[in-house]
This record gives C-alpha cells, sequence and structure tokens, in this order.
C-alpha cells in the first residue's frame, strides 16, 4: 500500500514496529501508540483506543439523574470529586436549582483540593519519568492527606461519589475542617520543598526544555483547554470564561507558558496549585461568613430526607424513594455545563425529553481530546521523550473510553 504523500515514512527503508501499551507502566492506564521507530526515533504514531469498553455515557442513558454521579467517579479518578460536582451543576442547570452560597463555596473548597491532587499526581510523575523518584514518593503522602479529607466529607478516597444533587449529603464535620487547617498549615512548605527539586535542576530542565512542544494555534484547532492548552500561551480558564459555584466572588491569576512544551506544562501546573491554595484559603472564609449547617438545597424533589426520618414518617420514605428511583419532575430541554477540571475543560451535554433518565448524553473528556494530538506532537522526537510527553499531556485511560 503506497504511503500518504504528507507521511514522514519512506517506502525504501524499513522501520520497527514497537507497541507502546495497552499494558505499560509509560502509558498511565489502558490504550496504545503503536509506533514507527527509525532506532530510538519515533517516525510515527497511531493511537489506538477501546480497551476498557466501559459504555458509560449509554449506561448514564438508561439510570436516573441521581444514579449517574458514580460513572463520573470513573473519568478522571485522580480528580473524581470535580467530576461528580460537575455533574451535580449540570442537572441543577437543566431543572433550574439553586444551591446556597455556602454550599457553592463548599463545591469550591472540595474542587480546589481534587485539582491539587490532580497535579500531585501529574508533576511527580513527569519527574519520575525523567528519572527523578523521590519527589513522586515525597509528594505521596500529601495527596493521601487529601484523600484523607475526601474520606471525611463523603466516606471514599479515590472514586468519591461525593455530594450531590443540591449540595452534599453532610456538613463538613469537625475533623474535616481540622484536616482542612492542618493541610492549608504545613502543606505549602513541603510543596515548596518539591518545586525547588526540579524547577532549576538543569538535569530536569534538559529532559524537559523543547520537549514535546505544541503552538497555541494548533492545540485551539484540536480542542486543547486546561493546563495543556495555557502552557502554550493561551489564558483560557472555564473558571474565569464561565464563573459556577461563586468562583466570580474569588480572586486567583490563571497562569500561562509560551512555548506549550513539558516544561511548561509542568510549570503552569506548579503554579495552578499555589493558586487553589489561595482559593481554598478564600473559599474557606465564604463558608465562615455564611450561616452555619446550610450544606444542601431545600429541594425535597432532589434531595434525600435525613435518615431518621425515612424510618419513622411516611412522607419521608415516599420522597426517599422518589429521589433514588428518579420519579421526579424533569423539564424537557437540553444543556450544556462546562466546569475546569483537574486536566481542562469537563462538560456535560444532556438532552432531556423529560423522561427520568437523560435521552442523551454527552461527557466532554479533556483527554480524549488530547491524545488525538499525541502522534503529531511526538514525530521526530526520541523514544523516552515520548513517554515524557505523555506524561505532561496528563492522558488519562477512563476520560478516552467513556
Amino acid at each position: 500500500m503506497a504511503l500518504p504523500t504528507d507521511s514522514p515514512l519512506r517506502p525504501e527503508k524499513a522501520y520497527t514496529t514497537l507497541n507502546l501499551g495497552p499494558t505499560h507502566p509509560a502509558t498511565h492506564g489502558i490504550f496504545q501508540s503503536v509506533l514507527k521507530m527509525d532506532g530510538e526515533i519515533v517516525m510515527d504514531a497511531e493511537p489506538t483506543l477501546g480497551y476498557i469498553h466501559r459504555a458509560f455515557e449509554k449506561i448514564a442513558e438508561r439510570r436516573p439523574y441521581y444514579q449517574i454521579t458514580t460513572l463520573t467517579d470513573r473519568l478522571n479518578y485522580c480528580s473524581s470529586p470535580i467530576n461528580n460536582i460537575g455533574w451535580h451543576l449540570a442537572v441543577e442547570k437543566l431543572i433550574s436549582l439553586e444551591v446556597p452560597r455556602r454550599v457553592q463555596f463548599l463545591r469550591v473548597v472540595i474542587m480546589e483540593f481534587a485539582r491539587i491532587a490532580d497535579h500531585l499526581i501529574c508533576n511527580p510523575i513527569i519527574a519520575a519519568d525523567a528519572g527523578a523518584l523521590t519527589g513522586f514518593m515525597y509528594m505521596f503522602q500529601w495527596r493521601e492527606a487529601i484523600y484523607d479529607i475526601f474520606e471525611s466529607v463523603g466516606g471514599a478516597r479515590l472514586t468519591t461519589n461525593l455530594g450531590r444533587i443540591g449540595g452534599f449529603e453532610r456538613d463538613f464535620s469537625p475533623e474535616t475542617w481540622r484536616l482542612i487547617h492542618k493541610f492549608l498549615r504545613e502543606f505549602p512548605a513541603a510543596f515548596e520543598e518539591f518545586h525547588g527539586m526540579l524547577a532549576r535542576n538543569r538535569i530536569f530542565m534538559d529532559r524537559t526544555v523543547g520537549v514535546g512542544g505544541i503552538r497555541a494555534e494548533r492545540a485551539l484547532q484540536y480542542g486543547f483547554t486546561g493546563p495543556n492548552l495555557r502552557a502554550a500561551g493561551v489564558d483560557y480558564d472555564v473558571r474565569v470564561a464561565q464563573p459556577y459555584s461563586g468562583y466570580d466572588a474569588l480572586a486567583f491569576d490563571i497562569p500561562v507558558g509560551a512555548q506549550g512544551d513539558v516544561y511548561d506544562r509542568f510549570m503552569v501546573r506548579q503554579e495552578e496549585v499555589r493558586q487553589s491554595l489561595r482559593l481554598i484559603h478564600q473559599a474557606v472564609a465564604k463558608v465562615a461568613a455564611e450561616p452555619e449547617g446550610v450544606f444542601r438545597a431545600d429541594a425535597p424533589d432532589w434531595v434525600l430526607p435525613p435518615k431518621e426520618e425515612v424510618y419513622s414518617g411516611m412522607e419521608a420514605l415516599i420522597y426517599h424513594f422518589k429521589v433514588v428511583m428518579g420519579e421526579t419532575k424533569i423539564p424537557v430541554g437540553e444543556i450544556y455545563h462546562p466546569v475546569e477540571g483537574g486536566n481542562g475543560e469537563l462538560g456535560y451535554y444532556i438532552v432531556s425529553d423529560g423522561g427520568r433518565t437523560p435521552y442523551r448524553l454527552h461527557m466532554r473528556r479533556p483527554c480524549f481530546i488530547y491524545y488525538q494530538a499525541f502522534p503529531e506532537i511526538i514525530r521526530g522526537s526520541l523514544l523516552s521523550d515520548a513517554v515524557l510527553t505523555l506524561s505532561s499531556l496528563n492522558v488519562i485511560a477512563g476520560e478516552m473510553d467513556a
């Protein structure tokens, strides 16, 4: 078969075919790149998806809205609370449900902790793939500290199923606030140590500067968002462009890079961790200024009644079944609601025909878009640089096979 005229491969040469994945530590999940190699140089790549076969969007179209939260956990599982709350915000937009201000800022606290946790996976793994394992092990304990906070709120750590349509299932406990304040007090110094290990490290810079770069125009053509787009110099952030959950009342900066390479993506995420800490401090202060004890909207059709009332009262029991089984009235219409996920714009597009389940549901997963650009970004690079590029794009398999 004749090669395309724009192909970097030459018919007279013999190339090595290398399967990077689907089960390989460097792929960060079950997906594959079929590489054509000329020695150590990547000449071409063909991305392959479909190894997980989960069909979340179609499963969700057979579930009541209340029961879809657990599916969103499995998208970018490194920051699942953002997925959960993004889904709740989308449904609240569909049903025109306003939540109290205190709930909005509680959500900000959780989402920004999830963003920090996401970046504390991505950036230390970039360092580990460059040969520096110490930072990964050092930051591991702080990611666990964030999971302790999630566990104290919702009972789970990784796939959290955190929050509900209308707010949270319970208020933050004194133990949750203790863990939050402890983290805010102790983490910044440790994070700056991690930053100091790598930011001006000559070996790390030699491995990352100028590697895996993408121009701003090309990133926009692909549909890049999040840190990968901002690293290319475009200051687009959903929290600013389309504010939600009270972000318009909070002050923070949008870090941007210039070359869109591995180093810029690393540095943008580093600064975003600092900005997330800044947002959490502000959100905690906003929560303290609101009336205590408010953790959900006054919406009986969507919020489960207290369990003790379900056990003792017929009215509460009826509402419990209505909420869980999806027997509440849903308006007809279609909406799209985006949030700034840990690795880009995560959006939910819902089409409702008034039934108990979505008529159609599409989840905009940023990693699905990044991986399409991966072959173009790595052509002509070394195999070791291709691995670093994949790490810096923060491609999570769970977002690609939904």
